[in-house]
Order: C-alpha cells, then structure tokens, then sequence
C-alpha cells in the first residue's frame, strides 16, 4: 500500500473510458465544439487490466466509470462487464443521461447500482444553451427509468451565475420529490477557466450563496459523510439530502483518495497538478513485470496531490473523468 506524509492513499479510481461526448457544455469546452475519441485510446480490454493492476498496486476498492461521455463509447460493453468481474466494493457511472434509456439494461446486467447524472437546469432553453446538446426530455425519461429500475441516482449540477442560478432551488424540488440526491459543485478552474480568471469569477457560485438560497425554501441541517467525500451533505428534515462539493470555499485536498487512468492510458494523481504519468505501455506486459513499474509511478502520482487546495489546472476535465 502506498500512503502518503498526510496519510492519503488511492481508493477510488475513475477511469475515463473516451475523451468523446455528446455535449459541449460552456463551462468544459470553450468553442462549442464536441470532444472526439482520441486516436491512441487504449482497448476495454487494456483498461480492464488497468483496473485489475490498480487494485492490487493501490489498493483501489471503488470504481466510477467516466469520459467524456461514457455512454457514446462502443467500449462500454466489454469494460463493464470486465470490471464486475474483479471483486470492487463499488463501480458506479457518471454520465450526462442522454443515452441512459438505451444503455440502462446493459448496466442492470452488470449490477451498476449506481449513478451520477449531469443536470444543469430544468429548462430546456437553459439546458440547450449550456450543454449545446442532448435533449432535456430525453435526459428525464431515462432518470424516470432509472429510478424505476430500483438505481440509485445522483445530480450533479454545476451553478453558474447569469444562466441557471435560477434553478437552483427548482433542481433541489425535483431530487427531493424524486427520491435522488443533488449535488451541487463548484465551478472548477479547469482547461480555458484556468487562463481566464475573470470568466471563472463572474460565472463562480460558492458554498455560502447556495445555501442562503437553499435556505429560503428548505430548512437544513448538516449531515454527515465519509472522511474521504468530497461533498459537504445537508438533510432536508423529512424530505431528502443534497449536498455541495466546495473545491474553492472549502478545500478537501486533505482527505483525497482519488486516481484517475485516462482513456489513452495516464494517471493523473490530482486535478490542480500538469503532472501525469504513463501506463498505458505497461498494461499489456505480465503482472509480475507490471506491479513493480506501476508501483514506482504510483507514489509519484500520490505526491502530485494539493497539500491544502485546489489552485487549478489546466487539463480539460472531460478529458480526464470529471
């Protein structure tokens, strides 16, 4: 097991199964334009690997499954499957829920149980404008489904001020009534926010703000959460939990035991970190020669992480799993 001087360790592992996606949203991509699949993305197979080395490198014990997008990859079959195999305590899905209707059998099949699905706002023209993609109808039906289907269901959105501060409350209406749980996160200093500080600072909504306009609607209280989460989680009295995750107001850099393995086959230790490593090469030699190589990368990876904060990189997020 590799531990770090602050006692932080890898646990959770997302592995972002193609740079591609079907969305464009403002806050990702500058241009408009839609990821593609890298030219050099590894096979499910070789990610597959990937897990099972991981595990027993870093002691990986819960998985979530990214992109991009990870719906849209002709990947998703084969990994899921692969990695139901290994023995994880937990694999879940982040995706934007465009194509969740179609793919949900495929998920129930390989015992996902879990989801996190990216919601911006509840109104379509906001939601077009955001995501400069997808069809918000679509997206509804397939969490109806889900819910149905007995999953357990997260929402991310992200606040952003000047386009959906307004939905704020409106969202936190929906999950409560739907029995889902809403998560609130930060807008991050990523890819082009990261060289445009002003941007990042008109569109920020921190931790405060939320909760005063939470705060007239629904009564709250704190609750509690892992030692390792990265979300602050609140309980509506009788009705339901949500919770925030503050990367600038309250920084959890800390208690973090996140990794993550690129589709082209880098680990990235840290978010706020340039530094990535790769292992792509080393994915399809034996164990016995892997381990040892992974190893040494790892406690690199492990020293890449923010002592205290978050000050921002400039990665795109979708290429490396949110």
């Amino acid at each position: 097991m590799i531990v770090d001087r602050q006692g932080r360790r890898f646990r959770n592992l997302r592995v972002s199964l193609t740079a591609a996606c079907n969305y464009a949203c403002t806050y990702c991509v500058p241009d408009g334009k839609r990821l593609v699949a890298a030219q050099d993305e590894l096979s499910a197979d070789s990610l597959v690997r990937g897990v099972a080395y991981l595990m027993e490198a870093a002691g990986i014990e819960r998985l979530r499954v990214t992109g991009g997008e990870p719906l849209v990859s002709p990947k998703l079959d084969v990994f899921v499957h692969g990695v139901s195999r290994l023995g994880l305590q937990d694999i879940a899905i982040t995706t934007n829920g465009q194509l969740l209707s179609k793919k949900l059998p495929l998920l129930l099949d390989c015992g996902i149980r879990r989801l996190n699905v990216s919601l911006d706002t509840l109104d379509a023209g906001a939601f077009r404008r955001i995501a400069r993609g997808g069809d918000l109808a679509t997206v509804l039906k397939g969490l109806d489904e889900a819910r149905a289907a007995g999953l357990k269901v997260k929402l991310n959105m992200v606040p952003l001020r000047g386009q959906n501060l307004d939905q704020v409350v409106p969202l936190l209406d929906y999950c409560l009534a739907h029995g889902f749980e809403l998560r609130f996160i930060e807008l991050m200093r990523m890819g082009h926010l990261a060289h445009d500080p002003n941007g990042f600072h008109q569109q920020f909504v921190g931790l405060q703000e939320l909760l005063e306009l939470i705060g007239e609607q629904h009564p709250y209280v704190q609750a509690s959460a892992p030692v390792d989460a990265t979300a602050i989680r609140y309980e509506v009295p009788g009705q339901g939990y949500f919770g925030v995750i503050a990367n600038e107001s309250v920084p959890f850099c800390r208690t973090c035991s996140r990794l993550r393995l690129s589709s082209t086959g880098w680990l990235h230790g840290c978010l706020s970190s340039s530094n990535r490593h790769y292992v792509g090469d080393l994915l399809d030699k034996p164990r016995h020669q892997a381990l040892p190589a992974l190893q040494r990368l790892l406690v690199s990876a492990l020293a890449d992480k923010q002592e205290v904060a978050f000050s921002g990189g400039v990665t795109i997020m979708k290429i490396i799993g949110g």
